[in-house]
């Protein structure tokens, strides 16, 4: 890590909580549905759903809302009553209106590091949302840059490195995800730590193909041990 210039965090659920919210709402959804199919069913029935809509709606709240319309749609066979879809509605609004919860330890993280590296944010979802919670955490000051992606594969990594002006090696990404945050950097030879998060997104899981070593830390305090 000596050569590092510039640490790249990752948001959702490296700075703040985000997917156990996703999973309160996805109970509650099941639970909306349970006269129909039971509560796995219908889990696999909306993350279906989910998979098949990124490459069109992206990802994010709002891309999440509008999955959960289709899927209930599919499940009820279209006969859901209005009132049923505005429950799901409102449980989106209830997702985006969600506190912005601190995981302990990263404030002062960023304090440590902020006078020694170029710190940024590079995370992905929809813009709107993810702006609204990076100024609801209190953290924009400590990063140089915000890039909110559409996607984190290794082609997204390399315009961000080239629009930062950074070679690979002096590049360093922090995030919880070994599929986003870790395998495309370490393809592109840069840097990276896994910082798992208690809950994972299936979609974010790696493959059995997938064998890469890297740096995995119990929490984001103990990458101050790799740095410092």
């Amino acid at each position: 890590m000596k050569d590092i210039k510039i640490i790249a965090f990752d948001a959702d659920d490296t700075l703040w909580v985000n997917e156990t919210y996703f999973l309160e709402v996805e109970e509650k959804f099941c639970e909306l549905l349970k006269d129909y199919l039971p509560k796995d069913e219908v889990s696999k029935e909306l993350f279906k759903t989910e998979i098949e809509n990124i490459k069109i709606y992206g990802y994010g709240v709002k891309a999440y809302i509008l999955s959960m319309i289709e899927a209930l749609t599919r499940i009820t066979k279209n006969k859901a009553e209005q009132g049923l879809v505005n429950k799901v509605i409102d449980l989106g609004k209830e997702l985006l209106n969600k506190p912005v919860e601190l995981i302990d330890g990263v404030e002062e993280v960023l304090k440590a590091l902020y006078n020694k590296y170029i710190l940024i944010l590079a995370t992905k979802g929809d813009l709107l949302d993810q702006e609204n919670k990076l100024k609801k955490s209190g953290l924009g000051k400590y990063f140089r840059h915000v890039e909110i992606m559409s996607e984190k594969k290794k082609e997204n990594y390399e315009n961000l490195i080239k629009k930062i002006n950074c070679d690979p090696k002096n590049f360093l990404m922090v995030g919880n995800s070994p599929k986003s945050d870790i395998l495309p950097v370490i393809e592109l030879g840069g840097n990276a730590i896994h910082i798992p998060f208690k809950t994972t997104w299936a979609h974010e899981e790696l493959s059995d193909k997938d064998d890469v070593d890297f740096l995995k830390v119990k929490s984001i305090s103990h990458i101050l041990e790799f740095l410092e």
